[in-house]
């Protein structure tokens, strides 16, 4: 059973930057596609960023595009979300997911790590 533990989350202002990690533990998820969800005050879960298990595609919500970046180490099994020139709309709980298809339905999920950012 994968588990995955997301970290770096925190309380920043805006212009700030965070980095998110996510470990993966119980099994190896170097050919999953990993995902970054999140889930503002009020709002819906919505997914982010994605990166496919070799990093050769990845996809980023066009509100985060050239402020956010997905990456991956699959010797470290961990996935990682950049954040740059944070907003407080970004203010959410922030989620890592797995799934072993690109088409599939995630299957594995964090606990979530909070970020806050202040205006």
């Amino acid at each position: 059973q994968v588990q995955l533990v997301e970290s770096g989350g925190g309380l920043v202002q805006a212009g700030g930057s965070l980095r998110l990690s996510c470990a993966a533990s119980g099994g190896t998820t170097s050919s999953y596609t990993m995902g970054w969800f999140r889930q503002g005050p009020g709002k819906e879960r919505e997914l982010v960023a994605a990166i496919s298990w070799n990093g050769g595609s990845t996809y980023l919500k066009n509100s985060v595009k050239g402020r956010f970046t997905i990456s991956r180490d699959n010797a470290k099994n961990t996935v990682y979300l950049q954040m740059n020139s944070l907003k407080p709309e970004d203010t959410a709980v922030y989620y890592c997911a797995a799934k072993r298809t690109l088409a599939g339905q995630y299957e594995y999920w964090g606990q979530g790590a909070q970020v806050t950012v202040s205006s």
